[in-house]
């Protein structure tokens, strides 16, 4: 299956998706994985607003999702997986999709998280999933927009998770 970006971005589709991301990848599906987002018509809406034309917007709980992805729904399209958390990413891994790398994009500071860079703040449950991805041999990199520099948000995750296990 063609899978061009798996991000993990709470903000879903906006701009950066669609003015940095979109001009550089090659889809015709952006796969936005979120429970709430399948139950608010409003945020459907905005986000089919927001993408352009050609661009097929699939939205999907984590489960449909999921299902979509380990059963082939996507092998013939060309699919950016936006999902909310890392938690959503590792159940589709461990489910069976077969991801390469994952791109940390956009974990803003809510309360309960804590910031380990300008756009990656994460709560226990982040870091556990995060350093789970990991340890099945995922990349995961932190990266606003395509032009960007690709970082290697391991070394913090490893050493937020020593820290949660040496409490």
């Amino acid at each position: 299956m063609p899978i061009v970006l798996v991000r993990i971005d709470d903000r879903l589709v906006h701009g950066q998706i669609v003015q940095g991301w979109l001009k550089i990848l090659d889809v015709n599906i952006i796969l936005v994985v979120s429970d709430i987002v399948t139950l608010d018509t409003m945020q459907q809406m905005l986000m089919t607003m927001a993408v352009p034309d050609n661009i097929k917007l699939d939205i999907k709980n984590l489960k449909n999702a999921t299902n979509g992805i380990t059963n082939g729904q996507y092998d013939k399209e060309r699919v950016m997986i936006l999902a909310v958390s890392p938690s959503d990413i590792l159940y589709m891994i461990e489910a069976g999709a077969d991801f390469k790398s994952v791109n940390v994009g956009g974990m803003h500071f809510i309360s309960g998280k804590r910031q380990l860079l300008r756009n990656l703040c994460v709560n226990d449950n982040d870091v556990e999933s995060l350093h789970k991805i990991h340890i099945k041999s995922v990349e995961i990199e932190g990266r606003i927009l395509p032009e960007d520099e690709k970082k290697d948000i391991i070394p913090l995750i490893e050493k937020e998770y020593r820290s949660m296990h040496s409490r």
